[in-house]
């Protein structure tokens, strides 16, 4: 059973930065797409950003430019840097891996997420 542990999120001001970090346990970790998803207050969990195996990287279009997302496989992280800060990009945000049936995560798990709010 994989775990997922992230961490980084903090109180910023709007055009500032933060670097988001996930621990995975698990061997799956290395072979498996991971993803950063958010979760704004009223609105549903939307997919940020997703690496694959191979370091291939997709971005939604409202963070690209300004995010980066990026894994070591030897620490079973991934990390979300996020430049230029806005409002918008309040949210809890979340990491979880494909789960290799065109979805995300293992058996409906999430970790307990952390928490980014962009301040004026």
């Amino acid at each position: 059973q994989v775990q997922l542990v992230e961490s980084g999120g903090g109180l910023v001001q709007a055009g500032g930065s933060l670097r988001l970090a996930c621990v995975a346990s698990g061997s799956i970790f290395t072979s498996s797409t991971m993803g950063w998803f958010r979760q704004a207050p009223g609105k549903q969990r939307e997919l940020v950003a997703s690496i694959t195996t191979g370091g291939g990287t997709v971005y939604a279009d409202s963070v690209k430019g300004r995010f980066t997302i990026s894994r070591d496989n030897a620490r079973t992280t991934v990390y979300l840097q996020m430049n230029s800060l806005k409002l918008e990009d309040t949210a809890v945000y979340y990491c979880n891996l494909a789960n290799g049936f065109g979805g995300w995560s293992i058996n409906g798990y999430w970790g307990q997420g952390t928490q980014v709010t962009v301040s004026s």
